[in-house]
C-alpha cells in the first residue's frame, strides 16, 4: 500500500490494535484466541493470512461486539493485498453509518484515519470503479484532506507532518476522480475525444496547476482536429502548458526535454518555423486555457500571404507565374494551343539574358524571376522582334514588353513571343561599335 505514505502510516501505527478490551465491549466465550489471532496477524504484516484468519473469525463469531473492529482490519488488509475494489465495497457500508460513530472518541481515532488512507488509496486503482466506490472514495479523500482533528500522544511537529501527507495522498485521489471521466472517455474505442475534452477542462478548473491535465485535455482537443481542424491551436497551447509547468509531468525518469519537444515540433510544424513560440510560452503561464478563439498564423497561411503581397506589388510577375503554370502543367500543350496560340499576351517584365546578336538584335531570350529580390533562372521566353533593335542592350537589364504568344515547347520550357521594338520599354541600348576596316 505504498500510496497510503509510509512515514504517516508508521506515526499512526500505535493504534493498530484498537486495545482488545474496549469500553462496553466483551469478548464472547472463547473469540480471544482467534481475534488475537488477526491482530498478530496485521502487526506483522501478514495480510493475506490475515484475511483467512478474518474469514474464519466471523464464521465461528458472527455476533461479536467486534465485528466493527474486524471490519477495519479487513479493509486495510484488503488495501495491503492490493484489492482496491474489496476496500472500496467494505468501506461504504462503514461510512454509510458514519466513521465517528462506528469509532468514537479518542481510541477511534486512528482507525478512522487509517481507514481514510486505505479508501483513497484504493479510489485512485480500479481501473473503472462503479458509481458507489466513486462516492466512496471521493468522500473518503475529501475527509482526509479535511481532517484535522490532533491524535493524542502525537506531537504537534509529527502532527503537522502526517496532516501534510494526509493531503497530498488526497489531493491525489481527488484529481484522479476529477481526471478519470476524461481517461474513460479516451479509452473507448473510438475515443469519445469530445467528452475527454469536457472533463480535462472541468479537471483543469479544479486543478490548474497540473500539468498532466493540459497534457491529456491537448491530446482529446488533438484527436478531434480532422473533423474540427481550429482545435489544433488549443491542442498546441495545452501541450506547451504541460511543458511549461512540469516538462517531466512529475515523472523525474523522464527525459527532461520530451515534452517540450514533442510541443515545440508541434508549434513549428503548423507555424512554419519558430517566431512567436518563445511569446506562446509565455502566455501558457498566464492561463491554464486559452482565450476564445486562440489561435497563430499557419505556415500555409502565412505563404498565402506573402503570395497575395507579391502579387500585389508585382502584378505582372505574378501574372507569368500563372501562366508559366497552367503552361508546365499535364496539358501545358493543349492550354497553349487552345487559349494562349495568336493571342496577345499583357504587358510583362524580366530580365534580359542573352540577345542574338549582341548587336542590333532580332531575338532576345528573357528569364522573370519567380520572386521578388531573386535572381532569375533561365531564360523562359523568346522575343522575336520584326526588325532589329536600333543598338546593342545590356545583358541584365530589365524590362517590359507585349507581345503575340505564337510557339512553345515544353522541354526546354521555352514560350515564343513575336513583337517589335515600340513595344518594348525600359530597354537601354548602347551603340554599337563600327565594324572595323579591311586593311
Amino acid at each position: 500500500m505504498q500510496a497510503h505514505g509510509r512515514a504517516a502510516f508508521t506515526l499512526l501505527i500505535a493504534g493498530i490494535a484498537f486495545a482488545q478490551q474496549q469500553a462496553g465491549k466483551e469478548l464472547l466465550p472463547g473469540e480471544f484466541d482467534s481475534y488475537n489471532e488477526i491482530v498478530k496477524d496485521v502487526n506483522s504484516r501478514n495480510f493475506s493470512k490475515a484475511l483467512t484468519d478474518i474469514d474464519a473469525w466471523r464464521q465461528k463469531f458472527p455476533a461479536s461486539a467486534y465485528k466493527d473492529n474486524g471490519a477495519a482490519l479487513e479493509i486495510q488488509a484488503f488495501a495491503e493485498t492490493n484489492q482496491a475494489a474489496k476496500a472500496l465495497d467494505s468501506m461504504g457500508a462503514l461510512m454509510s453509518r458514519g466513521l465517528d460513530t462506528v469509532y468514537p472518541g479518542d481510541a477511534g481515532q486512528p482507525t478512522v484515519i487509517r481507514l481514510l488512507y486505505a479508501a483513497t488509496w484504493a479510489i485512485s486503482h480500479v481501473q473503472n470503479p462503479t458509481a458507489q466506490e466513486i462516492t466512496t472514495g471521493e468522500s473518503a479523500a475529501k475527509q482526509l484532506m479535511s481532517y484535522d482533528k490532533q491524535l493524542p500522544g502525537v506531537s504537534p511537529a509529527q502532527w503537522e507532518q502526517a496532516r501534510a501527507d494526509m493531503k497530498a495522498k488526497a489531493s491525489a485521489a481527488l484529481f484522479y476522480l476529477a481526471m478519470l471521466p476524461g481517461t474513460q472517455a479516451m479509452a473507448k474505442h473510438p475515443p469519445d475525444c469530445a467528452a475527454a475534452e469536457a472533463a480535462y477542462v472541468g479537471a483543469i478548473g479544479a486543478y490548474p496547476d497540473k500539468s498532466l491535465a493540459s497534457y491529456e485535455l491537448g491530446r482529446a482537443l488533438n484527436c478531434q482536429v480532422k473533423e474540427q481542424p481550429d482545435k489544433v491551436f488549443a491542442a498546441i497551447y495545452e501541450f506547451e502548458r504541460a511543458a511549461v509547468i512540469d516538462p517531466k509531468l512529475g515523472d523525474p525518469a523522464a527525459d527532461p526535454t520530451k515534452v517540450t519537444t514533442f510541443a515545440d515540433h508541434a508549434y513549428v510544424q503548423l507555424h512554419g518555423s519558430d517566431e512567436g513560440l518563445q511569446e506562446l510560452k509565455q502566455r501558457v503561464k498566464e492561463s491554464a486555457l486559452p482565450p476564445a478563439g486562440f489561435r497563430f498564423a499557419t505556415a500555409a497561411e502565412i505563404a498565402e500571404q506573402k503570395r497575395a503581397e507579391f502579387e500585389k506589388n508585382n502584378p505582372q510577375v505574378a501574372m507569368w507565374l500563372r501562366i508559366k503554370a497552367a503552361l508546365a502543367g499535364d496539358g501545358g500543350s493543349a492550354f497553349f494551343e487552345n487559349q494562349m496560340k495568336d493571342s496577345s499576351v499583357p504587358k510583362l517584365k524580366g530580365t534580359l539574358v542573352e540577345a542574338k546578336p549582341a548587336c542590333r538584335p532580332r531575338e532576345l531570350l528573357v528569364a522573370v524571376p519567380a520572386e521578388a529580390d531573386t535572381k532569375p533562372a533561365g531564360a523562359e521566353i523568346r522575343l522575336k522582334l520584326e526588325r532589329p533593335l536600333a543598338g546593342k542592350p545590356a545583358v541584365g537589364d530589365e524590362f517590359e514588353w507585349e507581345g503575340i504568344a505564337t510557339a512553345f515547347t515544353p522541354q526546354p520550357f521555352l514560350l515564343t513571343l513575336d513583337t517589335e521594338p515600340a513595344k518594348i520599354s525600359g530597354l537601354k541600348l548602347e551603340n554599337c561599335a563600327a565594324p572595323a576596316r579591311k586593311k
